[in-house]
């Protein structure tokens, strides 16, 4: 058990976070083995972090959001939580009309700084559990706040101490935790909060935050970035349990999925999320890919709706007007669409051979293929296989099929760029392979 080290500088980790060089990844030689905790489980960031990154939704999109969630979540409670700001007079709103719903789950939690003023509101919504922003790094503590760690503890403890009085599950936020003094202020902070829970059945949540995307997940990477690592010191040197460990995580440096994958495996229950990877700067970790990886790690595919995830991606396109880019995962236009007519080739005889699996049960979204000069014979016949009752047996060898593509293969030459519209590819079936229609 380490004592808080109340430096007189503030360790800002030079060798790795030098500022004008691109941050340094350190390894050791020895791994940190897999702790995979007994249940994992999703909570959700989307109208706290994820309005950080886009224009605020409305009430109504909101619980609709929410909804999806739900849906989500199904018997399993696969997404157990939802924070929301409760500042603004619409997010009060939109809180009142998620309660409103009854929903065991997501359960609505809120989010606030550390002062009394905003645990004001948290009481006034009745609400069971709030994060409160605990940041850890000396970056913050030094450079922003402006104190040091001994005076920054004890303003937590203050706030911390006046949830658990007033019976609401306090989630501690903490803030950088990838540029932060581990041992010397990270650990002794946490050991020094649940002591205020000593001889009572309350406990402590803590968050960890990687704000800044610095966290790496390998098991040799070492603190501060390795999340391995970071869990594992969490673990072994506080009364902290899996199931009050939340990982929350940013894409900076493209690792955000992978990172909280391995916060899982490493020891931590809980993986925090948003909608499409809405977040402050490059984001937190999409839900749809974490419902997905939870579903291959613990292999339960029951008990949830994922078709939830496209429609909620409907949702957005409709009703929110966001573009989504058409080749994100899972839910963009064009995710298991092919222009490549080696890969339409395979399509044609199994699907298996070039889609990831069952889109069509799991997401209601079969697998296409986009036609152009690219597709060859092959994906021409996928198309009318796939779009014409009648084409159902056709081959790639068809005489029709042929003078299709020796139509586009004469678009093409005289400097088209775009894919083939399914408008045009009906009007060549009909031209050519009239029968099928």
């Amino acid at each position: 058990m380490t004592t808080l080290q109340n430096v007189m500088e503030p360790n800002l980790f030079r060798d790795i976070f030098s500022y004008d060089r691109i941050p340094a990844m350190k390894f050791s030689s020895e791994s940190v083995p897999m702790r995979r905790p007994e249940q994992i489980w999703i909570t959700d960031t989307t109208f706290r972090d994820g309005q950080q990154a886009r224009p605020p939704y409305s009430v109504e999109e909101i619980v609709e959001l929410f909804k999806f969630m739900h849906r989500i979540s199904g018997s399993h409670g696969l997404i157990r939580q939802s924070e929301f700001f409760l500042y603004g007079q619409k997010d009060r709103e939109a809180v009142e009309a998620c309660l409103g719903l009854g929903y065991e789950f997501p359960q609505v939690t809120a989010w606030i700084r550390a002062n009394k003023t905003d645990f004001e509101l948290v009481k006034s919504f009745g609400l069971k559990e709030t994060g409160i922003l605990t940041s850890c790094s000396d970056y913050h503590i030094f450079l922003k706040l402006k104190k040091n760690r001994r005076q920054t503890l004890d303003t937590y403890k203050e706030i911390v101490s006046t949830a658990l009085d007033h019976g609401i599950m306090p989630r501690c936020h903490l803030e950088d935790l990838t540029r932060a003094d581990l041992f010397g202020f990270v650990i002794p902070m946490i050991n020094e909060l649940n002591e205020l829970c000593a001889g009572t059945d309350k406990k402590i949540k803590f968050r960890l935050c990687d704000t800044m995307g610095y966290g790496i997940p390998y098991p040799n990477a070492e603190i501060p970035r390795g999340v391995p690592a970071i869990i594992k010191a969490i673990l072994d040197n506080t009364d902290t349990t899996s199931e009050y460990l939340e990982w929350h995580g940013h894409n900076d440096f493209h690792k955000v999925l992978a990172n909280g994958v391995a916060a899982w495996l490493y020891g931590c229950s809980a993986v925090n999320g948003t909608f499409l990877g809405f977040g402050e700067r490059t984001g937190n970790p999409p839900i749809e890919g974490l419902v997905f990886d939870w579903m291959a790690i613990t292999g339960i595919h029951d008990g949830i709706d994922t078709t939830a995830i496209t429609d909620m991606a409907q949702f957005f396109r409709e009703k929110i007007n966001h573009t989504i880019p058409p080749n994100y995962p899972f839910v963009g236009a064009d995710f298991n669409t092919t222009r490549a007519g080696i890969h339409a080739d395979g399509l044609t005889k199994n699907e298996e051979i070039y889609n990831i699996f069952d889109t069509e049960r799991y997401l209601k979204r079969p697998c296409k293929v986009a036609v152009s000069n690219t597709s060859g014979l092959a994906g021409i016949a996928y198309w009318i296989q796939s779009n014409l009752p009648k084409g159902s047996g056709i081959r790639k060898d068809n005489p029709g099929i042929v003078m299709i593509k020796n139509w586009i293969d004469e678009e093409y030459s005289k400097g088209r760029t775009t894919t083939i519209s399914e408008e045009e590819l009906y009007r060549l079936v009909r031209q050519y392979m009239p029968e099928l229609l």
